[in-house]
């Protein structure tokens, strides 16, 4: 930040100003800076969600295969003495051999069945390779597509073999025969899991992997060659899917420690407590813990599955921490195989890390397939040995006193562990290792209510949090969780599945399936629940029914509609905006509950709604109404009625402020277009005729008596030609396109000069760039067209024309439509044109092949063939005839060769700047227009297939998904802008310095006063004439508007920044502009004389200019002839002025109202009638006294209260002045006074409580231009007379500036503009010469 030095030097009490200036800045609101203006209206990218298990397995039959043959030792193993004798916890030495080794095998059966009691479980003792193939195949003959499981016990044969073979027996037990694994995979099958006890184990699994990459080269060989003699043989089944957990590595023989069980791996893999307990007891720690011992362990009270004994507490412990583990240590699409797909392998995996754990502290490592990182050293370890100490000291007293057992910490001390993660943290870091942790503490009802609170503020830190929760597997437990009618997790809940179906929508159908969606139904029901919890309800009952018709039908019957209806005008916004979305969305093609809606007159009530404070409610509330009337079953005339009332309604929203809801208003009533396609056509068809056979009146005739002096150039009034020729040559790259261009601008359309119609609205300049750009081909209304329709239904009468059965709903609607495509915001008009042409197009090809209409108005021709087709130049908008349509059943003239010449080099103002017509590159539009090619359908007048479904379902704004993102995103966190140590927070306190400086120093010199304004700082030739010009109030930036661009230039450094088209049709011009948010993050307003605004933000900057937002903001502005201030004769644009404080913009001009727009909620908020019969030249506000004040083309000056009612609130008229106003202007201070001047050079100041001027100055006559400096009393005067004179508050004249500096002295051209710095002592002034220049008071003063 740097820092001035004359601001580090400034005594305290300039240090005190400073501050508090700062302090007004951080009060001001910021305008058009809401996420719908910064955003993309789209919903976010889905992520693809692979937390679900496509295949969720089940083991359903386990082989035990033992061959202990006890008391028999194998020759190849030499035996400790003492040795590891214990199999199956029992010592086989302590009964007869056959028994011993039934009981063993009864013991290893209970065991697995603790971890899968349903599975069919078939022991083999000591078998022969007979046995063990019969019980093998019938297992996978039982079992069909699950999975076996084969235990293999080797302890009483040979260790395996190089060769890939395992030993069983033969039928007299006098030989070892061998088995080879080749053979066990071709009778187990796939999918299955080998559990391998013996030594050298890890032989069998490398031999298995050879065999398995044998299996795949010859199924691969059967594949290519269907002779070779594998192809014959049966197909040996793929071994992808097989698991293998070994007990040990290849060379590696088991541990003999007499401690230890002989089946240590077995062990550890079926009984994990009872032997992590011994161990534990056998470490040298283990003598911290007083007075424990081995036979101890064997006591410790209670069951496995009950969590509120020690041994299901030490169970559950255990389970959550190696659950832990394997997810913190393995790779995620492993970790959901063998942790989550099967219960069975699940519960091994785990107990496979303890495995690990215990055996490799006797140099034994434990083999699996698919192989795991290490995990024996993960520091969860020392959690679990902190557990069983805390278990195990307990346990002397509870066995011989009976005290009661005290329950681990644990669980708890985790929770901590991740509230500490979650607020400690920083953005970017690993997940936290206790999220496994938290999903088994939802089991527990003690810390329920603390893992639901801890889990939704991880949740809450966006789509990832929530990826990762799913693919822990916490989607069951939270399902099951809303069978729980506790009401304290009721919030805690709705959260959590906001934050889940905000990102997985698809979760819609699990809800429904359980009965979910009814737990949402209650809490939106339930007055009690605040508004955020009822918001977040509604959300997800949204997400339930979003074209989810099972989804539709169970909310429908829980009574979803009337709990919305009744929640309709609740004072949350964003619970009004989804309970609207959820309405449209419950009966969005859903028939039943359209009616149901009838009958709750649910349209009626979302009418309130049309204008509510915030604009996202109103496009919620135009999206429902919008899939009210879109849906399409059968109707009836009760149907009809409410839909042409509903389509009624939606109309009146047609110059909303908002583009967003200007866009749903148009996909609003596509829908309608869709349902009532005939009327439609018919409409469209006669409105195509009209516009061919009308002339609308030239501005000429329309104009008042006054207004007959003709512009300078009245040859050249511009022609409607078909493109806008700005941005058509620059979309034209290529030479085809550019010659197709230069067509379409040499073809004038005969109906006289070109139209400037009453009642007119704005026309988008990205319409008309778009249809000459190779993109569009396809429309067959150009925008021109489309326009000149809009202004011919406003003249001719069409009732009479038509019939008044059609001037009814239909009539209305299609001129809504023909509105909105003439809309500034080019995505609305996008939209409306697609709807429009998608109509035409059906008409024309209806009508077409009946011959309904004679053939003077609809010429027949013969289908074009590829030769003819050239010679067709179609002038509709630069699209080529349609193949089996002449062109001349469309507009109004025979298609006839370029006549005007026309240089085909860029216009001069043109901008040598790649992609600077923001609106022509920024919107993406579809090539394709129609389904199905014209060709077809002309031949028997067939409706295309699938065009009827075009528009319903191309056209669709991405509001409902963008309105979910806001719950996938951060919803806890501080917002940027509020959080002190943020970059944007830095940036705006480094811009609030700026100001305070800015306003110190100019006040510095100001308040010393300005003797001379003559000093010129900044000259240069503008790329078109200047007609307003703007400082920023606090950089050295300065706006120059000329008929419809922007340029910016730096004014220190004396170098241009940028230029850019505005976008406004090609008959109309700026009139003003204003800097929005000029303190902070600016944007420019730019008004234009059709009585449009555009909003604009990065501009001047390294980044492409972009339209914020744009809107009509006067409907009826009258666009009479042009031409410079000179006479009467001229009209003043549109005029506004801005008030920061309020958000508040004052617009006007030649309308006979003052326009009062609240920018916060993009709507109009009052109309002041001027009571005068002409147009308002020039507005001043003052938000301390809620004035306005208002300067006339009749030489009035009129103050408006704007507290008071239309009546009563012009509180004072001044009638000195004789002429044309050319500015008034309202001092800020408390009293301070207007001052108004006109065209004859009269300067007046009012008080505004007396009836009377209180001052009168006489400057120069034939005023063109002035302004007045709101801080150092200055104004400066330009005239056609090619000079400005600068006047001091006495009416001195203190400077006459009339040459250029440097230009050889060059003569000032006629003054077209001028403006002053609104703090420092600066002039800007704009002439008729392009040129643009700067004056400033004297150098030593700055």
């Amino acid at each position: 930040m740097k820092m001035d030095s004359d601001l580090l030097l400034s005594p305290a009490v300039g240090l005190a100003e400073e501050e508090e200036a700062d302090m007004n800045d951080w009060k001001l609101p910021l305008a058009f800076m809401k996420k719908r203006h910064s955003e993309k209206i789209e919903g976010s990218k889905a992520l693809a969600q692979s937390w679900r298990m496509k295949d969720r397995m089940k083991t359903v039959s386990v082989a035990l295969v033992l061959c202990l043959n006890v008391g028999v030792d194998p020759p190849d193993v030499v035996k400790t003495s003492p040795c590891a004798r214990l199999e199956c916890w029992i010592d086989p030495l302590s009964m007869s051999p056959q028994k011993a080794l039934e009981t063993i095998g009864a013991n290893l059966q209970k065991q697995y069945e603790n971890w899968q009691p349903r599975a069919r479980y078939k022991q083999s003792l000591d078998p022969t390779v007979d046995e063990v193939k019969k019980l093998c195949t019938s297992l996978r003959r039982n079992a069909k597509e699950e999975r076996v499981l084969f235990h293999y016990n080797g302890h009483g044969v040979p260790r395996p073999t190089v060769n890939g073979e395992i030993w069983v027996f033969n039928k007299n037990y006098t030989q070892y025969i061998p088995l080879s694994i080749y053979d066990l995979q071709t009778w187990m099958g796939s999918p299955s899991i080998f559990v391998y006890d013996c030594s050298n184990a890890g032989i069998i699994v490398k031999s298995f992997k050879q065999f398995a990459l044998q299996r795949e080269q010859e199924l691969e060989v059967a594949a290519i060659n269907p002779s070779h003699p594998l192809a014959q043989m049966p197909l040996p089944p793929s071994m992808k899917n097989c698991i293998q957990l070994a007990a040990c590595e290849a060379s590696e023989l088991l541990p003999m420690n007499p401690d230890l069980p002989a089946d240590l791996f077995t062990s550890c893999l079926t009984t994990p407590i009872k032997i992590a307990l011994r161990w534990f007891c056998m470490q040298k720690s283990a003598k911290l813990v007083p007075g424990v011992t081995l036979d101890l362990i064997e006591k410790i009270p209670g069951r496995l599955n009950d969590r509120r004994t020690p041994l299901g507490e030490l169970n559950w412990i255990f389970t959550a921490i190696t659950d832990t583990i394997a997810w913190n240590v393995l790779p995620r699409d492993l970790f959901q195989k063998l942790f989550r797909q099967d219960l069975l392998v699940a519960s091994l995996f785990r107990n496979f890390l303890l495995a690990e754990r215990i055996m490799r502290s006797y140099n034994c490592t434990p083999v699996s397939s698919p192989r795991l990182p290490p995990t024996y050293m993960h520091a969860m370890w020392q959690a679990w040995d902190l557990a069983v100490d805390i278990c195990l000291s307990q346990l002397p007293t509870i066995i011989e006193e009976g005290t009661a057992f005290r329950h681990s910490p644990f669980f708890a001390e985790q929770l901590t562990a991740f509230q500490v993660w979650l607020t400690m943290g920083v953005e970017n870091r690993n997940p936290p290792e206790q999220l496994p942790i938290v999903l088994q503490v939802l089991l527990s009802q003690v810390h329920r209510l603390r893992a639901l609170d801890l889990l939704g503020r991880f949740l809450d830190l966006g789509p990832w949090a929530v990826s990762l929760a799913l693919s822990v597997g916490i989607f069951p437990y939270v399902l099951k969780l809303l069978q729980s009618s506790a009401r304290e997790l009721r919030p805690l809940l709705v959260f959590i599945w906001a934050k889940i179906l905000a990102v997985d929508s698809s979760c819609q159908a699990d809800l429904v399936k359980d009965n979910g969606h009814k737990y949402f139904l209650s809490v939106l029901a339930d007055s009690y629940m605040p508004a955020e919890h009822r918001t977040m309800a509604v959300f997800i009952l949204a997400v339930i029914v979003n074209s989810y018709n099972t989804g539709q039908e169970a909310c429908l019957q829980g009574n979803l509609i009337a709990n919305c209806l009744e929640q309709l005008s609740d004072p949350h916004p964003l619970l009004r905006q989804w309970v609207a979305i959820c309405l449209g969305r419950i009966w969005q093609n859903f028939d039943p509950a359209r009616w149901c809606g009838v009958r709750d007159s649910a349209h009626e009530k979302l009418y309130t709604l049309l204008s509510d404070p915030i604009p996202e409610v109103r496009c919620a509330a135009v999206f429902a109404l919008g899939t009210f009337v879109g849906n399409s079953a059968e109707r009836t005339d009760h149907s009809t009625t409410i839909d042409h009332n509903v389509a009624m309604m939606l109309a009146q929203l047609i110059n909303d402020g908002s583009p967003v809801v200007r866009k749903e208003l148009v996909v609003a009533l596509s829908h309608l277009v869709v349902q009532y396609e005939s009327n439609f056509c018919t409409v469209a068809l006669q409105f195509i005729e009209e516009e061919k056979n009308y002339t609308v009146p030239s501005p000429a005739n329309t104009a008042e008596p006054g207004n007959l002096t003709p512009v300078r150039d009245s040859p050249a009034i511009p022609r409607l030609r078909s493109v806008n020729s700005y941005t058509n040559i620059r979309a034209a790259t290529t030479a085809r396109n550019l010659n197709k261009s230069l067509q379409n601008l040499n073809l004038s359309e005969e109906g006289g000069p070109a139209a400037f119609s009453p009642g007119n609205l704005s026309t988008s300049s990205s319409a008309s760039s778009t249809l000459g750009s190779p993109d569009n081909d396809e429309y067959i209304l150009s925008f021109e067209t489309i326009d000149k329709m809009r202004r011919v239904s406003s003249y001719s009468s069409l009732n009479s024309l038509i019939g008044v059965s059609f001037n009814s709903v239909y009539t209305q609607i299609w001129r809504v439509l023909l509105h909105l495509a003439a809309d500034p915001f080019p995505e609305v008009s996008d939209l409306a044109m697609k709807v429009l042409n998608s109509i035409a197009y059906k008409a024309t090809m209806n009508a077409r092949p009946q011959r309904i209409l004679d053939s003077g108005s609809l010429t027949q021709s013969a289908p074009a063939s590829p030769t003819s087709k050239g010679t067709h130049i179609h002038q509709a908008g630069g699209s080529p005839p349609m193949p089996s349509a002449s062109s001349s059943s469309l507009t109004n003239e025979v298609p006839k060769p370029p006549t005007r010449e026309q240089p085909a080099t860029r216009p001069p103002y043109t901008p040598t700047l790649g992609g600077q017509a923001p609106h022509s590159h920024q919107f993406p539009r579809t090539r394709k227009m129609f389904d199905k090619g014209p060709e077809q359908a002309g031949e028997d007048g067939d409706e295309p297939v699938g065009h009827r479904n075009y528009i319903s379902a191309a056209l669709q704004t991405g509001l409902c998904d963008w309105s979910a993102k806001y719950f996938a995103q951060p919803v806890m966190k501080i917002p940027e802008e509020h959080d002190l140590e943020s970059q944007v927070r830095m940036e705006r306190q480094w811009r609030f310095l700026r100001n305070a400086r800015v306003r110190r120093q100019s006040r510095g010199i100001t308040q010393r006063g300005v003797s001379r304004l003559d000093d010129q700082i900044f000259i240069n030739r503008n790329p078109g004439v200047p007609s307003v010009v703007k400082f920023h109030p606090f950089n050295t930036c300065i706006a120059v508007a000329d008929k419809d661009s922007i340029c910016f230039w730096d004014w220190e450094k004396g170098e241009r920044l940028d230029y850019f088209y505005n976008g406004n049709p090609r008959y109309t011009r700026i009139t003003s502009m204003e800097y929005l948010n000029g303190h902070d993050c600016s944007l420019l307003l730019t008004a234009t004389d059709d009585g449009a605004l555009r909003i604009w933000k990065n501009f001047a900057d390294q980044k492409n200019p972009e339209m914020v937002t744009a809107w009509q903001g006067l409907s009826d502005m009258l666009p009479t002839t042009r031409g410079q201030p000179s006479s009467s004769a001229h009209s003043a644009g549109m005029v506004v002025d801005w008030e920061q404080e309020t958000g508040l913009l004052m617009t006007s001009g030649d309308v006979r109202v003052v326009r009062i727009w609240d920018t916060d909620r993009e709507m109009k908020v009052q109309d002041i009638p001027t009571g005068a019969d002409s147009c308002v030249t020039s507005l001043s506000c003052d938000s301390q006294r809620s004035l306005i004040v208002a300067g006339l083309g009749d030489g009035s000056v009129r103050v408006f209260d704007r507290r008071m009612g239309p009546n009563e609130c012009r509180v004072m008229t001044y009638r000195e002045h004789g002429a044309w106003v050319v500015k008034a202007h309202l001092q800020k201070e408390t009293d301070g006074h207007i001052i108004s001047v006109s065209v004859n050079g009269d300067v007046r100041f009012f008080e505004p409580r007396s009836p009377d001027s209180v001052n009168v100055l006489q400057t120069v006559k034939g005023l063109t231009a002035l302004d007045i400096h709101p801080q150092a009393n200055l104004f400066a005067c330009g005239s056609m007379n090619q000079f400005i004179a600068v006047y001091n508050a006495n009416g001195d004249v203190i400077s006459n500036i009339k040459y250029y500096d440097g230009f050889m002295g060059q003569r000032i051209g006629a003054i077209s503009c001028l403006a002053f710095h609104p703090h420092w002592p600066h002039l800007a002034v704009g002439s008729n010469d392009y040129y643009m220049s700067i004056y400033s008071a004297e150098k030593r003063l700055r």
